[in-house]
């Protein structure tokens, strides 16, 4: 299926390994010109010189998407995107008696208004192109929330409540946003995040992999490609009557009907 969108702009955050990788990458086999952002310039290059491959442009940006600074070399490099893909690492998993207002602020900041203030700056352009797509990578765990993951849960539960209302004033001028709700893939921060719980378990890493994905009806862990072209599907010119939506990628591990 031709997607519509080659030639057009997209702007992805934390694109140089894991999931927002996987979307610079889908977009780009699509023919979309990447600006993509990360903090490590080493794995952001490298990634750049694969995505060149596709023939697109691309532009790398070393910068830390969640502050003041990093959203404006973002914006100087990007200004005016068609598609837009936030994303940011979660905070550190733990027990809430453990975190303090500073642990709670740098989540919201992260996971909430980082994404708010990207969208901020780029939705009325889409709007007076009549065209944009707007994509959060969020967690599964919005839908079912993780206890020792309550920094994330918090955080972008909020960002999820704001996408909700706003989703519904632009989709009229073919502008979009839809979150993306990851399950367990195979990323640095499964990883952290595993390792965590195998350590506060006593159990070892392999044990807890077993576990993990014995959980996931689908036996087996994501691909981020499978994550990536879903992405490249909302960005989709056939996705103009998809809004506001909280699209779940677990592998049927979440046990809800709706």
């Amino acid at each position: 299926m031709d997607l519509g969108i080659k030639g057009k702009k997209a702007l992805v955050c934390a694109a140089s390994k894991g999931l927002g990788r996987a979307c610079a990458m889908s977009l780009a086999r699509e023919g979309v010109n990447v600006t993509i952002l990360a903090r490590g310039q080493d794995a952001l290059e490298q990634t750049a010189a694969e995505l060149r491959r596709f023939g697109v442009e691309v532009t790398a940006v070393a910068a830390d998407v969640t502050t003041p600074a990093g959203r404006a070399a973002a914006h100087a490099a990007c200004p005016d995107p068609d598609i837009l893909v936030n994303n940011a690492g979660g905070p550190p998993p733990g027990d809430f008696r453990n975190w303090s207002r500073e642990d709670w602020i740098r989540a919201l900041d992260a996971n909430m208004l980082t994404p708010i203030e990207l969208i901020k700056a780029t939705v009325d352009t889409m709007i007076a192109r009549r065209f944009g797509r707007i994509v959060n990578i969020t967690s599964g765990a919005v839908k079912h929330p993780i206890p020792h993951l309550g920094l994330s849960n918090g955080a972008r539960a909020g960002l999820t409540g704001f996408v909700a209302g706003l989703a519904r004033q632009t989709v009229a001028h073919n502008v979009t946003i839809n979150n993306l709700l990851p399950g367990f893939f195979e990323t640095d921060r499964n990883l952290t995040t595993m390792t965590a719980m195998a350590k506060s378990r006593g159990i070892s890493m392999e044990e807890m992999k077993a576990e993990r994905v014995q959980s996931i009806p689908a036996h087996r862990q994501g691909i981020p490609s499978e994550f990536g072209d879903l992405c490249a599907y909302v960005c989709s010119a056939q996705a103009g009557f998809i809004t506001g939506q909280n699209l779940l990628i677990d592998g049927g591990a979440y046990p809800g009907t709706l």
